[in-house]
């Protein structure tokens, strides 16, 4: 079973204190392009599903590529990120950039301060619900649009690797994993991008 772990196109931002509930930002103009230029690359390949988390950001760009290859869209509602009922969200990019006081408490492992579930928790609850999609579909090649600590904790278990959040998954962004039927899991590639580059129009510019 071929499994493509893909990072969300990228989202609005939602400050602190302006949301009423969590916040589940959609796609900005450019996450569509991305998502667009996703979908035209993975036309390519014979994807037998598209997974999508719940939230809003993951569930605009897997609609995207479904409608391209011609699938309906299948929400997972375990592949939820661990921040969903945070009330903002800030893109990582930022974050790191200003040395936002948030960014410190994400790559600590404080994700309770960020309104997010507790690294060990979330770990115990990503791994099993990616391990039941892949046997959901052995034998064929599934595409998952989800959330970068999502595909982090995933890998890393594979990877046999203590830290949560140990590389950041670019805006829709490939990670492609193999699993055998007798149980091997192998990370095949990482974070792929080439997608944003190599479908472009001649007179666009790159996302």
């Amino acid at each position: 079973m071929d499994l493509l772990l893909i990072r969300h196109a990228e989202p609005v931002r939602i400050a602190p204190g302006s949301a009423a509930g969590p916040a589940d930002p959609g796609l900005t103009d450019r996450g569509r392009v991305q998502a667009a230029h996703l979908a035209r690359w993975l036309e390519h390949e014979p994807i037998d599903a598209v997974l999508s988390s719940p939230l809003r950001r993951a569930r605009e760009t897997a609609e995207v590529v479904g409608d391209a290859l011609g699938h309906d869209l299948e929400v997972v509602d375990g592949l939820m990120e661990y921040d969903a009922e945070s009330d903002y969200y800030i893109p990582v990019e930022e974050m790191r950039e200003t040395r936002d006081h948030h960014w410190r408490a994400m790559i600590e492992g404080r994700w309770e301060e960020l309104g997010g579930e507790p690294p060990d928790r979330f770990r115990a609850r990503i791994v099993p619900c990616v391990d039941a999609v892949i046997e959901r579909f052995a034998g064929r090649r599934v595409a998952a649009v989800c959330h970068g600590g999502v595909i982090n904790v995933y890998l890393a278990a594979l990877l046999g690797l203590e830290r949560h959040l140990w590389f950041e998954p670019a805006y829709t962004s490939i990670s492609r994993v193999a699993a055998a039927r007798t149980g091997e899991r192998s990370v095949v590639t990482l974070n792929e991008t080439a997608h944003l580059v190599a479908t472009l129009d001649a007179k666009e510019e790159p996302v």
